[in-house]
């Protein structure tokens, strides 16, 4: 591991080291050799959960520059990366460039976008996200990103704030960071900032949230209320990737995510966490100032658990995000905004889904109840306040029908059957 220190930049025989100002609006630190490499990239994505560098994920992120130009775009620091990325690693690259943004103007300097333009990779330094998205959204620097990807298949990738930012879908701090228990507690609390707009265009990161710092302090609720926000807000559930400190996930052409750290030696994870069989199963709570409830009998959201090794053995397929190497899954569920989680399996959707195309349950509002029309009659059923209350009710069978009675104006309804077919209704004013 390697903790990126501050270093004063020097000029050394061929290896040039300056420092440019430009009416204080940016700082550069160059490296290497002043002259442009254009070589051939190989694209590809790292997603790093902050505090100190994997290194073995730093020298894969290197090796996809092919020896060319690496760029580190940063809002705070100074030059920690360049000697790291010149030569401490041991991989050749032409030059290394770190060049921070003091304010929001320098997005709008010309010497700024031709060091995008010339790069084959970039690296984003960790900070406050919402620095980077502030400075950068809807200007030249996000626009010339997304063109080296896609035309010049750049590799990028970032710790911390620079992986978050990386995402389809952002958490982006606008208003100051959120726990897991504020998040869980209301979903829509004024620091629970999201954006989905377009930004970077990551490969492969289109419907995807991340989170870094996963383990320290324990942020699993706070990334579940955010797949469950984005539910509500967009009507689908976002896929989620989060890195714990120390770790990296390494995503290729493949599709594969490569999980890097120190495991065994350390309890070093990246986490793969979806919403259980996609759209089927969306939160029973989730509101503004209520704390959320997203339970269907504790299997609401599916988690995959992946530690990462020096080699990144271990990994997790993007593509069909169900198949591991190494990893092991939990089911994830949350009731009146506490999270509960166990030991769970692979996501099989075949048979309930089957079954919900053939067979469509209705729910029909009741004065202080409901009926249940097609709901077979061994189906368990949950009536629960708007807090996640469950809440005592009766249950009588009338003409294959079932009717439900309880004293309060308003509950949530969730069904499910022997074959984990599950359906949720809102009953009440």
């Amino acid at each position: 591991m390697y903790a990126s220190p501050s270093r004063t930049v020097v000029l050394l025989g061929a290896l040039i080291g300056t420092v440019q100002l430009s009416a204080q609006a940016y700082s550069s630190y160059f490296t290497g050799n002043a002259t442009d490499a254009v070589t051939t990239p190989q694209g590809g994505l790292c997603l790093m959960g902050g505090a100190t560098e994997s290194d073995p994920a730093m020298v894969w992120f290197l090796q996809r520059a092919t020896g060319g130009d690496v760029l580190v775009l940063r809002a705070s620091g100074s030059d920690g990366y360049n000697d790291y990325f010149y030569t401490d690693l041991g991989v050749t690259v032409n030059s290394v460039e770190t060049i921070v943004f003091n304010n929001a103007t320098a997005s709008s300097d010309p010497y700024v976008h031709q060091r995008i333009q010339q790069a084959e990779a970039i690296w984003f330094a960790g900070g406050d996200q919402w620095n980077y998205v502030s400075y950068w959204q809807g200007t030249a620097v996000d626009s010339l990103i997304r063109e080296a990807i896609t035309q010049r298949n750049v590799v990028i990738g970032g710790t911390s704030a620079g992986m978050a930012i990386l995402a389809g879908l952002r958490f982006t701090a606008q208003n100051g960071t959120v726990t897991s228990v504020a998040a869980l507690n209301d979903p829509y609390a004024s620091n629970v900032t999201l954006d989905g707009s377009t930004f970077m265009d990551a490969p492969g990161m289109e419907g995807v949230i991340t989170d870094t710092h996963f383990d320290n302090p324990d942020r699993r609720g706070r990334l579940m209320t955010f797949i469950a926000r984005s539910y509500v807000d967009n009507g689908s559930p976002a896929f989620g990737i989060a890195c714990e400190e120390y770790v990296a996930v390494c995503i290729g052409d493949d599709g594969l995510a490569h999980v890097y750290g120190e495991y065994p030696d350390y309890d070093d994870f990246a986490w793969f966490v979806q919403a259980n069989c996609g759209e089927a199963y969306p939160p029973e709570i989730c509101t503004a100032g209520v704390p959320l409830t997203w339970d269907h009998f504790g299997m609401a959201v599916k988690a995959c658990k992946v530690p990462g090794d020096v080699s990144g053995s271990n990994n997790f397929d993007l593509n069909d995000r169900r198949t591991t190497v190494g990893g092991s899954w939990e089911d994830w569920s949350v009731e009146n905004g506490s999270l509960t989680t166990s030991v769970g399996s692979v996501p099989d959707c075949s048979i309930g889904l089957q079954e919900l195309q053939a067979t469509e349950w209705r729910c029909v509002p009741m004065q202080y109840g409901a009926r249940l029309i097609g709901v077979e009659p061994n189906a368990e059923v949950r009536v629960m306040d708007l807090l996640g209350r469950s809440l005592p009710f009766t249950r009588a069978r009338a003409s294959g029908d079932d009717e439900l009675h309880w004293t309060a104006s308003a509950a949530v309804l969730v069904v499910v059957s022997e074959k984990e077919r599950q359906r949720t209704f809102l009953v009440g004013p």
